[in-house]
């Protein structure tokens, strides 16, 4: 069943006073997993939206922790671990051009939200410390998520070009990347379609918000629209699986289907509402956020009603009874974006 109102009881029970933990073994946290900075960025923006909707003090004292974890976790040269262990020992050397796109989403979405100057003072530096790297990027999500920040970063601090210049940079790279690899058959930005698919539109949306460049508007509708015929089946949203994603002349892969698939869907959807008006963009938010409640092939409730937490989706043999963090912060970043633009 949907909650009328969302508690922040899901994400309280997945984190501590370090930041949010990776994975958990039915709804007990695997404390041998350890955090990750992807996780803590993303659980950043769902607790900062939180109190946007509901007002609630206890919501940025979570956004709070998730930022400190980002502080930490920021190298003296401007990147990011990305793997932390229980013992607050770093697991890697450096993270991925998606974990360094994440915290600079977040940082960016912090700047432009009504958290309190010392929280933003944080943001802002780890920000400034980290986009440099970003002009390096190959990885097309971590490029959608560096020009979210930026966006944000942009609404915040709108005189300074360089941020303007920088979403055009990488807005190009996308354009020119999805030209290089669409046809008509494939409006796609690579050969396969694999994991937080949606976030490259998006990307682009925010994009032209800010430059109200046409041909972001153009490849950002012409890919969305893409995903939806891909995705959805007799008003059924059936995500690509991880095991075997969609590759470009093969068979869609149909399990196994995690819960960010939905979120950046429902995200991305309600970003092409709130730009074009187009209410079939409404209905596919709304239909999606259903496969959450049942609305699946499975006939399966991802969320966890009693707990407040989400499952980490659906294998073939139906639910993965799992329920950790990128799962349920994924279920409330897609409530939240919802409830918060009045679309639920």
């Amino acid at each position: 069943m949907k909650p009328t109102n969302l508690p922040l009881d899901g994400l309280k029970a997945l984190s501590d006073e370090t930041g949010i933990f990776q994975h958990a073994k039915f709804s007990t946290i695997d404390f041998k997993e350890g955090y990750t900075t992807d996780d803590n960025a993303r659980a950043l923006i769902a607790a900062l939206r939180h109190h946007r909707v509901y007002k609630n003090q206890s919501a940025l004292s979570l956004a709070n922790t998730y930022l400190a974890f980002l502080l930490y976790m920021q190298r003296e040269d401007g990147r990011f671990h990305n793997f932390l262990g229980f013992d607050r020992r770093f697991k890697d050397e450096v993270g991925t051009e998606d974990c360094m796109g994440h915290a600079l989403w977040s940082c960016g979405y912090t700047l432009s939200f009504d958290a309190p100057k010392q929280m933003k003072a944080v943001a802002k530096e780890i920000f400034d410390r980290g986009l440099p790297h970003s002009h390096s990027f190959t990885s097309p999500r971590a490029k959608a998520f560096t020009i979210l920040g930026l966006h944000h970063y942009h609404e915040t601090f709108p005189d300074d070009q360089n941020a303007l210049k920088s979403i055009k940079r990488f807005s190009r790279s996308l354009v020119d990347q999805y030209r290089d690899e669409s046809d008509d058959d494939w409006r796609w930005f690579e050969s396969g379609i694999t994991y937080a698919n949606s976030r490259l539109p998006q990307g682009l949306f925010a994009a032209y918000e800010s430059t109200k460049e046409p041909s972001y508007l153009q490849v950002a509708l012409s890919s969305l629209d893409f995903l939806i015929e891909v995705q959805m089946v007799d008003d059924i949203f059936v995500p690509v699986g991880s095991k075997g994603w969609y590759l470009k002349n093969g068979e869609k892969a149909l399990f196994d289907q995690q819960p960010i698939e939905a979120s950046c869907m429902v995200d991305a959807a309600t970003k092409a509402f709130n730009i074009t008006g187009d209410e079939k963009y409404r209905k596919i938010a709304k239909l999606v956020f259903e496969w959450y409640h049942g609305r699946n092939i499975k006939g399966v409730d991802i969320y966890n009603e009693e707990t407040n937490t989400c499952f980490d989706g659906i294998t073939s043999e139906g639910l993965n009874r799992n329920q950790g963090g990128e799962s349920t912060i994924s279920y409330y970043l897609a409530y939240l974006i919802l409830k918060e633009k009045n679309l639920s």
